[in-house]
This record gives C-alpha cells, sequence and structure tokens, in this order.
C-alpha cells in the first residue's frame, strides 16, 4: 500500500486549502483513512478520519479542527481529500495521510500506533 500526500502550501488566515492523498496498491473498500500533522517541536495529532465499509461511511474529526475542517465522502480515484477552511496560524504543520485495513469504531481511531501505511508529509503554512 502506497499513500502519496499533496496539496500543501502557504495560505492566509481564514482561508483554504485542498489536501489530497492518493492511495494504491490495494483495496480500500473496508479501510480507515486518516490525517493527523505535526508542528515543529510538537508531537503528531490527529486531524480527522473517515471510516469505509461498503456503502457506510463515518467521519469523526479533532475538536480543533471541527467545523473548519471536511473528509469529503468521495472516493474517486483512490484519493481521499481533506478540505481545509477558515483556516488559522495554529493549522501550520506538516499534515500527513494514514491508513489501516483495521478499527470499527472511526471515533477509537486517533493515534499513530494504530495507522499501518503512512504517506509522506506535505507541508502547510498558515500566515499574512
Amino acid at each position: 500500500v502506497q499513500l502519496q500526500a499533496s496539496g500543501g502550501g502557504l495560505v492566509r488566515p481564514g482561508g483554504s486549502l485542498t489536501l489530497s492523498c492518493a492511495a494504491s496498491g490495494r483495496t480500500f473498500s473496508t479501510s480507515v483513512m486518516a490525517w493527523f500533522r505535526q508542528a515543529p517541536g510538537k508531537e503528531r495529532e490527529f486531524v480527522g478520519a473517515i471510516r469505509r465499509n461498503g456503502g457506510n461511511v463515518s467521519m469523526y474529526y479533532a475538536d480543533s479542527v471541527r467545523g473548519r475542517f471536511t473528509l469529503p465522502r468521495n472516493f474517486a480515484m483512490n484519493t481521499q481529500h481533506l478540505q481545509m477552511t477558515d483556516v488559522k496560524p495554529e493549522d501550520t504543520a506538516v499534515y500527513y495521510c494514514a491508513a489501516t485495513l483495521r478499527g470499527l469504531i472511526v471515533s477509537s481511531l486517533r493515534t499513530p500506533a494504530q495507522y499501518d501505511y503512512w504517506g509522506q508529509g506535505t507541508l502547510v503554512t498558515v500566515s499574512s
């Protein structure tokens, strides 16, 4: 399984940005994909996760991004997006996508150790 993250860049406070995570090498009909982020000097933290089980989809978000970030339900071209709106300077970090084929309850899958596959990071800088 390979994950390829992209879409990072410089964005002004209050602006929007969409990150993408392209998955290849394994079917993801039943899976959990997530985004984590890591700011300089800080631990990697959970951003949001989406679980797909056939036609059933469930999402969970960290409190710090809920209402501002969205994981779209569609998974066209095996790509998971992270739509970021109303971004803040504290959103500045390297963002990583991750995936696992394990796990039933998406709200419980919030630590890096629970994910088996990782993409390289993409840097998001929020600054005026």
